[in-house]
């Protein structure tokens, strides 16, 4: 992806960004084809550059945190916690700072609690789970308020929650916890408290993040693990409910999945399982269908998406790229699904 002024732009050009208002009102879909009339009414607009794809560039990915800041903290992560063993907690200190450094990466983006972010299904890695978790559940609890200073010990916590899968020797990777027998289930089942017993004399790390380590797997139903809880502290709640919801995508102790199928059993079991209102917030900022997404509409097309719409979650904008006989489209066809109410997505394709 490259900024352009538009007096650099060869017509035929690709967009990689959607041009938007100030109220988030698309104006010119990414994925569109920069053509002369287009140029001089964007120029009209008062816009002097944009981005445009270059030949490494497919869709525009909104994503919470940058591969940069993500792979830091993943090398600075995998790092401290491969070097722990059990009570061996010095070098754990370190990330507070790593929490730190997630949290004011989201906080630079002014606009980051009114995005929508493509969240999508990847291989299983538990040290990218607990980063990702970590994001998750601090923008979650940005956008429900929740004080400074608690934010900071839901990013410790996170960063800790599954400490205590390093002191188990069950084979959980890629695995949906069903299909293990009675004694590995048990077994498993005790990484909260393992993780917690591990940390709970340590003055560095709060209260709550201790908390968050040995409740995260409760439920508001009580079907949760170890302590089947149904009352736990909201943090803790913000922090079951970005862990299960990252667990299914990667498939951590679930079946994996794609995201909407995800996002359909969080819509089930909100105000069962987890708390409903942090389910729906949760809910807010992620895509039901990320960028990226091979599709199959409703009128028998292929298309992929390739931008979102603000709070439509469920209608972003996609490039038709096969009729409905499996026949390449000879020129440009964007649907953008808010403008063009006939039209849904039926079908995620892999």
């Amino acid at each position: 992806m490259k900024r352009k002024r538009l007096d650099e732009i060869n017509e035929g050009e690709i967009l990689a960004r959607p041009l938007m208002t100030w109220d988030y009102q698309v104006i010119m879909p990414a994925g569109a084809a920069l053509r002369k009339e287009y140029i001089d009414r964007i120029s009209d607009l008062g816009i002097l550059e944009v981005y445009v794809e270059d030949e490494k560039t497919e869709q525009n990915q909104y994503s919470i945190l940058n591969n940069n800041i993500k792979n830091t903290v993943n090398k600075k992560v995998r790092d401290i916690l491969e070097r722990h063993t059990y009570q061996n907690n010095e070098e754990l200190a370190e990330l507070n700072s790593a929490a730190d450094n997630i949290i004011t990466t989201i906080l630079e983006d002014d606009r980051v609690v009114e995005k929508i972010f493509d969240i999508k299904e990847r291989s299983t890695d538990i040290y990218e789970h607990s980063i990702n978790v970590c994001a998750l559940a601090i923008l979650t609890a940005l956008k429900l308020k929740v004080e400074k200073d608690k934010i900071h010990d839901i990013g410790v916590g996170c960063l800790l929650h599954d400490i205590g899968l390093r002191y188990i020797t069950v084979d959980f990777l890629g695995k949906d916890m069903e299909s293990l027998g009675r004694k590995e289930q048990t077994e498993l089942k005790k990484h909260p408290v393992l993780g917690y017993s591990s940390l709970k004399d340590e003055n560095w790390i709060s209260d709550l993040s201790k908390y968050i380590i040995l409740y995260h797997h409760e439920r508001a139903d009580g079907s949760g693990y170890p302590l089947h809880l149904r009352e736990i502290p909201l943090e803790c709640r913000i922090v079951a409910v970005c862990d299960a919801f990252d667990e299914m995508i990667c498939g951590i102790t679930y079946r994996q999945i794609k995201t909407y199928e995800a996002i359909e059993y969080f819509k089930n079991y909100k105000g069962v399982k987890f708390d409903g209102r942090v389910v729906n917030t949760l809910l807010e900022f992620t895509a039901v269908y990320p960028v990226g997404s091979k599709v199959l509409t409703n009128e028998g097309e292929t298309g992929v998406v390739i931008a979102q719409n603000k709070s439509f979650q469920d209608r972003p904008i996609i490039r038709i790229t096969k009729d409905k006989d499996g026949n390449a489209v000879p020129e440009e066809k964007i649907i953008d699904l808010v403008q063009i109410h006939h039209v849904f997505i039926d079908e995620v394709l892999d």
